[in-house]
């Protein structure tokens, strides 16, 4: 498998499919934000119909996984993901 840069737009879809697949709702009904704390890593804060949960590393490489396999049709587990926190793209995804 060749190497794929994951944008970081790309990953705030991947969570927008992933969040309205587990809420059963649109993905245009869900806003997220992706964080990244020196002490805890790479999270993402999602918001749907006024709610507001808290996504840590292994949803947010859940939903990437998802993202490939729905949108991509490749096999999610055969993928390896590695969140990088570049100064330049912010928050990006390495999967081989």
């Amino acid at each position: 498998m060749e190497q794929i840069k994951l944008p970081e737009q790309d990953i705030i879809n991947a969570l927008c499919l992933y969040v309205s697949d587990k809420k059963a709702v649109s993905p245009y009904e869900v806003e997220i934000e992706l964080m990244f704390d020196d002490d805890y890593g790479f999270s993402a804060e999602s918001h749907v119909a006024g709610r507001k949960q808290i996504l840590v590393t292994v949803n947010i490489i859940e939903a990437i996984r998802f993202w490939l396999d729905t949108k991509l049709q490749m096999d999610p587990f055969a993928a390896g993901i590695e969140l990088e926190l570049d100064d330049d793209e912010g928050i990006i995804a390495w999967i081989r």
